[in-house]
């Protein structure tokens, strides 16, 4: 219903728009709809979101929050249709969406492209140091079984190997089909719809999954035996924080999520990551200490 009166409001500021007589009225004076900030099912994503929300609120903005969507698929549509106006992103894995396979892997390489993919009336702006990659994790104990240090080792294991994360990952081309096309493996695949939570840990210990997809920014794996394994082949593009915006975040909006951007590292994101898994802070709290601490 949210997004539906997002879309009605939008549409209506539309029309008064075309009826205005005075010429000389700024875009930014008409533009009063409020603007819609989405994230993730993932408790990091909805952190960072509500980061936008608070800074963009405190400067006299309208916010309203669709937090916890659901995955790539589930919300891409919405920012497409323009019912979500800002939502935080990760680099990589969404110009794999919009684009499928592409030769380019670096930071800038990546941003560039993805202002290329984006669909008309989508903006992207400025990427942020904080990455949050995708990664593949095995047991100390099964590394050093077969030694492995990279995903190319995998070829040296001579049982089979099951992967799990959320069933996304099935399909996705750093998924089964990646490892094949990228190293040549073959894997077996486990559904686990908690991105790579504590259900997909203790799957990863009990044996019951060889390999998991963790992301590097979870708080939890200092505090794990476990080992990631070097993507040698770079089957997974860079993968930084990176908001993504309608038309309706006009240009003073755009400055104060960029300097939110400029303002967080991979070092920050772990540490707000490990408030909420540790702490269990809801994500208004640790939003709001963080923008504290960075004096906005």
């Amino acid at each position: 219903m949210r997004r539906i009166i997002a879309m009605a409001a939008a549409l209506g500021l539309g029309l008064a728009a075309c009826s205005d007589d005075d010429p000389l009225d700024s875009g930014e004076e008409q533009q009063s709809a409020a603007i819609v900030i989405g994230s993730q099912d993932y408790y990091s994503n909805e952190i960072i979101a509500e980061i936008y929300a608070q800074a963009l609120e405190a400067e006299g903005f309208d916010v309203e929050r669709d937090f916890r969507i659901g995955q790539r698929e589930a919300y891409i549509p919405d920012i497409e249709s323009g019912a979500i106006d800002l939502f935080p992103e990760y680099s990589g894995p969404l110009l794999r969406h919009w684009e499928g396979e592409t030769d380019v892997r670096q930071a800038d390489e990546v941003h560039d492209a993805l202002k290329s993919a984006a669909p008309d009336g989508i903006r992207i702006l400025d990427y942020s140091a904080a990455t949050d990659q995708d990664a593949y994790f095995v047991t100390s104990e099964f590394a050093e079984e077969w030694d492995l240090e990279s995903l190319a080792d995998l070829a040296n294991v001579d049982e089979q190997v099951i992967i799990g994360g959320n069933s996304e990952l099935e399909t996705r081309p750093n998924g089964p089909q990646g490892l094949k096309e990228f190293y040549g493996i073959d894997v077996g695949f486990t559904p686990i719809e908690d991105g790579g939570g504590q259900l997909t840990v203790n799957a990863l210990e009990a044996g019951d999954i060889q390999m998991a997809l963790i992301y590097t920014a979870d708080p939890k794996i200092a505090d794990l035996d476990i080992v990631m394994l070097e993507d040698t082949e770079n089957m997974f593009l860079a993968s930084h924080v990176v908001p993504i915006a309608s038309e309706n975040v006009d240009e003073r909006a755009e400055e104060i999520i960029n300097k939110i951007s400029a303002a967080m590292d991979t070092d920050a994101l772990v540490a707000l990551n490990a408030r909420s898994v540790n702490e269990q802070l809801p994500a208004s709290t640790i939003a709001a200490d963080w923008l504290a601490e960075q004096d906005f």
